[in-house]
């Protein structure tokens, strides 16, 4: 395992699309290997990855690069309510834009839930769909707990954690990673349950996602059932490994973090180990 001594972190933040973003930077250990970029949940940020992503550095040598989207995290609050398209718009727009600023070439993308719903859609996305900016390649990517289609389950529980916002301290827990919890959360929630938002769903991206996949599921999740991973499994074109995780809920990084993090440092080796492995999309 390397050591954690070795890698420089640095915070900042970057304009996209005419927001300012909160980023923070963790260097690699050699220039040879893939750049780490993770995307976070629906209400999630930079801290509230806590010290997952500096884990992930410590035990690959990989460079990471973590941000919190626009409306979440240190970066610029929400002010208007958020579209169907929304992670469309973060996959297509604002991090092609945040890639190339950052000059960060065929990354492995690491999402969780609608982020790793905007990986996909990044790697899937039609050639010329992108910013003409961006190079069109990912390395790899590393799903966890991802959703391509919208299920009664997920729609339920967010049903619930509306209610639990509204009669619990959560409010007060997400202020710890959010400059406006209350615009971040009802943004995330509003729209999830808006009638329009029913219909969402990218497996029209899957076809077009050549590049490795380690997708990670939790049996308990209360947001999506394993037919998420399987539908990635079925329709994506490149080699998708699948590892579900018995007690474990809609974060795995979190309820099962020593075996994430053991699935994650496996796959990132093989890839990082194996160039012809590394296609793009």
């Amino acid at each position: 395992m390397k050591t954690r001594a070795h890698h420089q972190n640095v915070s900042l933040q970057v304009t996209v699309q005419g927001r300012s973003l909160e980023v923070q930077r963790i260097s690699g250990l050699g220039p040879h290997l893939p750049e780490l970029v993770f995307l976070h949940e629906g209400l999630g940020s930079v801290s509230h990855w806590k010290d997952f992503p500096a884990r992930v550095a410590a035990t690959t040598g990989c460079g990471v690069t973590v941000y919190s989207r626009y409306g979440a995290g240190n970066s610029d609050v929400l002010t208007a309510p958020r579209a169907v398209t929304y992670m469309h718009d973060e996959g297509l727009r604002v991090l092609p834009d945040l890639l190339t600023q950052l000059h960060i070439d065929n990354p492995i993308l690491v999402g969780h839930s609608d982020g790793a719903s905007i990986a996909l859609i990044f790697a899937g996305a039609q050639a010329g769909a992108r910013d003409a900016r961006t190079n069109d390649h990912v390395r790899a990517l590393i799903l966890l707990a991802p959703h391509v289609f919208v299920e009664d389950l997920s729609v339920a529980s967010i049903a619930e954690a509306k209610t639990t916002f509204e009669t619990t301290n959560l409010p007060e827990k997400l202020a710890r990673h959010h400059r406006d919890a209350v615009a971040t959360f009802w943004g995330w929630n509003n729209i999830w349950l808006h009638p329009d938002f029913r219909a969402w769903n990218i497996e029209e991206y899957l076809p077009r996602i050549t590049c490795p996949i380690l997708a990670i599921q939790g049996l308990d999740d209360q947001y999506g059932t394993m037919a998420q991973v399987h539908a990635i499994a079925r329709q994506s074109v490149g080699p998708v490994e699948i590892l579900a995780l018995a007690e474990c809920r809609h974060s795995p990084q979190r309820d099962q973090p020593d075996a994430v993090l053991a699935a994650i440092a496996k796959f990132v080796d093989r890839i990082a180990g194996n160039k012809s492995a590394g296609g793009g999309v």
